[in-house]
């Protein structure tokens, strides 16, 4: 269970998260939506302990997150992993390198600077890359893949950390529609195969009515939807983002052809290896 406790995070005079409050059980996938503002990324890197609450609690399994420090930080770090919508790679280095960087917080400082990995954490990536059907860019640098291939591989880091929590902040925002379907196709394949919890932030309501259990709606900081897809009407819709008319979700539709709300995949069911 992740639970927040009446977060808040405030910038000078102004609240960018204020008394938030929901609980996530463990294995659900979850949306965030909301204007650009509304506090979503705030949020996300308040649960990954990036920024500090200014007030409120978050705790996950009984272990108050907003009060970790030192090596018990380093260690939520690891167990909840963080994937970037500027994917946040180093370029130069080659794409299997980034990612067994994921495992640095498993590894000590000395093996970590020298760049050591082992054999084990070797075939580890390579698995992971395979998974996400594009270990054949394991030797490119990885400033030479496309936007979805840059993204895929920090998916593939971020699976190397062995974490209890993914989340994803606006994982899809710089991809056209055929790489955004294959990296939520992928972060729901994690879910429901490993039964890690999923949290996203999200511009596109299509996106999170089709792959989230559970949608999570924001404004001015605050809570003001929290429902399953089939909840979100067009008045919530409204409420989210402020409109006084009903929203044209087309305009900013990431899908190919249209889809269907969430609906659990049959159990063992993989993913599709693209390119």
């Amino acid at each position: 269970m992740f639970e927040l406790r009446e977060v808040s995070r405030v910038f000078g005079r102004k609240a960018a998260v204020d008394s938030v409050s929901f609980a996530v059980p463990s294995g659900q996938m979850v949306g965030v939506i909301g204007r650009s503002g509304a506090g979503k990324s705030t949020l996300m890197r308040m649960l990954n302990r990036l920024t500090d609450p200014t007030s409120g609690s978050i705790v996950f399994d009984g272990l108050e997150v907003s009060a970790l420090r030192g090596s018990a930080l380093r260690r939520w770090h690891r167990d909840c992993a963080m994937i970037f919508q500027q994917f946040n790679l180093v370029p130069r280095l080659d794409v299997l390198t980034n990612v067994m960087l994921g495992r640095l917080n498993y590894r000590s400082t000395t093996m970590s600077v020298l760049g050591l990995f082992t054999r084990e954490e070797r075939i580890m990536a390579i698995a992971a890359l395979e998974r996400l059907g594009i270990e054949q860019t394991a030797l490119q640098p990885a400033g030479t893949l496309s936007g979805g291939q840059q993204q895929r591989v920090a998916i593939a880091r971020a699976l190397m950390q062995q974490p209890k929590v993914l989340l994803a902040d606006e994982p899809i925002a710089s991809l056209d529609p055929m790489n955004a379907k294959i990296v939520m196709d992928a972060l729901r394949d994690i879910n429901e195969r490993e039964g890690i919890t999923v949290i996203t932030n999200l511009h596109t309501l299509d996106t999170a009515r089709a792959y989230c259990q559970r949608i999570i709606g924001m404004a001015g900081g605050r809570v003001v939807f929290d429902g399953t897809p089939a909840d979100l009407t067009t008045e919530a819709v409204n409420r989210i983002y402020g409109a006084d008319g009903a929203i044209d979700e087309t305009m900013t539709s990431t899908s190919i052809n249209p889809v269907p709300a969430y609906k659990p995949a049959a159990a063992g069911a993989l993913m599709p290896a693209v390119n």
